[in-house]
C-alpha cells in the first residue's frame, strides 16, 4: 500500500518484442478497446510507425490525452523522474489514469526497466509492474533467437509471450517455435496476436510481476522438445519436497547472485522455509531479490518448494547443488 497517498500501487505492463514483432500494432489495439481503463501509456521510441504523430508532441517529454482518455508520454530522460512526475500529476488531480503500459524499443533489454520497479523506493511503492509482455514474430523467430541474444532476453523476461504472424507459417514450424520458446522461458503463458488481437483480460491485472503471484512450473515443458538449439539463454527448474534452512538458503542465494547476477534474468519461485507457517513467494532481476508471506500453508499440506532461474549460460549442476544444500537436513 503507498504509504504517501494510502492508495493501492498502479499497475503496469511492459511492453517488449524484437524490431517488427508487433508491440505497436497491439499497443494501437489496448488504446482502442473500450475497457473502461484510463492508461498513461509511455514510449521511449519517439515517433514509432502507428501511433499518429499528432498524439506526440515534438520535444521533451510531453504528456498528451487521446480521445478515448488513455495519455502518451514519450520518454526523452529518465525512466524514474517520469514514472514519479506522473504519480505526482495522478495524486495532485492534473492527471486520471488507472494503470501504465511501456512500450520499449525493439532492441532494448527489458533488464533495466523491470529494475526500474525494485532499485528505487519511491517507485516501487508508487508502482507495481505487473507483467512483462513480449510479441514474438513468428516468421521470423527462429532466425531471431539464432542471431541475436536480445530476442532471447527478451523472452527470457516474459510473463506472457504473444505470438504474432502465426498465419504466415505452418504447423510444424509454430509448434517447433513453442518449444523452443518453453525451452527458453517454460514459466510464460503462450497465446497469438493476430494483428493486435488478443485476450486483455490475460495481459492486464496478470500478476506476473507480483512477489504474491504463485508459481506454477509444468515438469512435462522441459522433456517436450523435439528441435535442439544452442540458445544461451534457458530455464533451471528447482523442486525440493523438504523445506530450506533460511540462513542457508540465504547465504547460497547470495554467493550465486554475487557469481552470476548479470546473467541471472529472472529468478521466482514459491518456497518453504524452516517452520514458518506460510509459503514464501521471492523472485529477482539480476542482483536485485526480494520476498514476501504467501498464503499459510494448509494442514496436510506438502511443504514443498519451487524455484525458476532464467538466464545466460547458467551453471546448472552448481545452481542445483547450491540449492540441495540450502534444504534443512533430512
Amino acid at each position: 500500500m503507498n504509504s504517501a497517498t494510502d492508495k493501492p500501487p498502479i499497475p503496469v505492463t511492459l511492453l517488449t518484442g524484437f524490431l517488427g514483432a508487433g508491440k505497436t500494432t497491439l499497443l494501437n489495439r489496448i488504446l482502442t478497446e473500450r475497457h473502461g481503463e484510463k492508461i498513461a501509456v509511455i514510449e521511449n521510441e519517439f515517433g514509432e510507425a502507428g501511433i499518429d504523430n499528432e498524439l506526440l508532441v515534438q520535444g521533451d517529454e510531453q504528456i498528451v490525452e487521446m480521445n478515448n482518455g488513455c495519455i502518451c508520454c514519450t520518454v526523452r530522460g529518465d525512466l524514474i523522474r517520469i514514472l514519479g512526475e506522473l504519480a505526482d500529476k495522478r495524486d495532485s488531480g492534473r492527471l486520471a489514469f488507472t494503470r501504465v503500459v511501456i512500450e520499449t524499443t525493439g532492441l532494448a533489454d527489458p533488464g533495466p526497466v523491470a529494475q526500474t520497479f525494485f532499485v528505487d523506493p519511491a517507485i516501487s511503492e508508487r508502482y507495481l509492474l505487473d507483467a512483462v509482455v513480449t510479441l514474438v514474430d513468428a516468421k521470423h523467430a527462429m532466425t531471431q533467437l539464432d542471431e541475436h541474444a536480445t530476442a532471447q532476453e527478451q523472452v527470457g523476461f516474459a510473463d506472457r509471450i504473444l505470438i504474432s504472424k502465426a498465419d504466415l507459417v505452418d504447423e510444424s514450424q509454430l509448434a517447433a517455435l513453442k518449444s523452443r520458446l518453453v525451452g527458453i522461458n517454460p514459466r510464460a503463458e503462450i497465446d497469438t496476436a493476430h494483428f493486435g488481437h488478443a485476450p486483455l483480460d490475460r495481459l492486464l491485472d496478470v500478476n506476473g510481476f507480483d512477489l504474491d503471484a504463485i508459481l506454477e512450473i509444468n515438469p512435462n515443458f522441459l522433456h517436450s522438445h523435439h528441435h535442439h538449439h544452442n540458445d544461451s539463454i534457458s530455464s533451471i527448474v528447482f523442486r525440493a519436497d523438504r523445506p530450506f534452512d533460511g540462513e542457508r538458503f540465504h547465504d547460497v542465494l547470495t554467493s550465486i547472485v554475487e557469481a552470476f547476477g548479470a546473467d541471472l534474468l529472472r529468478y521466482k519461485g514459491v518456497l518453504a522455509i524452516d517452520d514458518l507457517p506460510h509459503r514464501i513467494n521471492f523472485q529477482g532481476v539480476h542482483a536485485l531479490m526480494g520476498g514476501s508471506p504467501g498464503r499459510p500453508w494448509l494442514e496436510g499440506e506438502a511443504r514443498t518448494s519451487t524455484l525458476v532461474f532464467i538466464g545466460r549460460n547458467l551453471p546448472r549442476e552448481l545452481i542445483e547443488e547450491g540449492m540441495q544444500v540450502a534444504l534443512r537436513d533430512g
